[in-house]
């Protein structure tokens, strides 16, 4: 059975901003963090917060049952100075992602989307860094932020929930974001999923998966 694509849930950070990478580059010169040491905490900390088995202080954050205060904290004493000293932890995560910036043609292809009737929804995991919600109302339906509703991608629970915001099954969905686990997890689901490495492909991709352009003047 062939599906209509009627909704797109899309994911936040390195998708409708730049890059995680390059936010944390610009962090680490501006703090003058010691890259080596923040990779080697950074790379266990989020191979457990993907790998289906254990838990840390990632799932914890990204589910809202530990304070912010608590994981800057924690984070920031596992992590040194380029001269080895104390890394500051208040702020560290608005710091951290200070440097995220709006994609412009994404936000544009939500906008073209909800206006032509696609149901669209926001779905992103935070760790307690601001979003720019001002121009939220024009480009989605449904705001899902894994710690307002105490789930995380890549749990099932946060796409059903998110699906039942925008009133569709998975199979009338797509789903975009820039990590497999999550796109595997949207997967087995029923949902279509984009795993997202570039805005025009990702628009591409989805223009042919609704049939409709999705780009103003195209």
């Amino acid at each position: 059975m062939t599906y209509v694509i009627k909704g797109v849930l899309i994911d936040w950070g390195g998708v409708l901003t730049t890059g995680l990478a390059e936010a944390i580059q610009d962090w680490i010169a501006a703090d003058r963090i010691d890259a080596s040491n923040y990779r080697t905490v950074m790379i266990e900390l989020i191979s457990q917060a993907y790998d289906g088995g254990s838990t840390n202080i990632v799932h914890a954050l990204e589910r809202g049952e530990l304070p912010v205060a608590q994981f800057e904290q924690e984070l920031a004493a596992q992590l040194r100075t380029l001269d080895g000293g104390p890394v500051v932890a208040e702020g560290i995560l608005n710091r951290m992602f200070a440097g995220f910036r709006p994609v412009a043609e994404m936000s544009e292809m939500l906008r073209v989307a909800k206006g032509a009737g696609l149901r669209t929804c926001l779905v992103s995991n935070s760790w307690g860094n601001d979003y720019p919600r001002e121009d939220w109302g024009e480009m989605f339906d449904a705001v899902v932020i894994s710690s307002e509703v105490g789930m995380r991608k890549p749990e099932p629970g946060i796409f059903e929930h998110a699906l039942g915001l925008v009133g569709l099954p998975a199979e009338e969905c797509v789903f975009v974001d820039d990590i497999e686990a999550n796109v595997t997890a949207a997967q087995s689901l029923g949902l279509t999923a984009i795993h997202h490495t570039d805005p025009v492909v990702t628009i591409g991709a989805l223009e042919a998966l609704v049939g409709r352009p999705l780009r103003r003047g195209a």
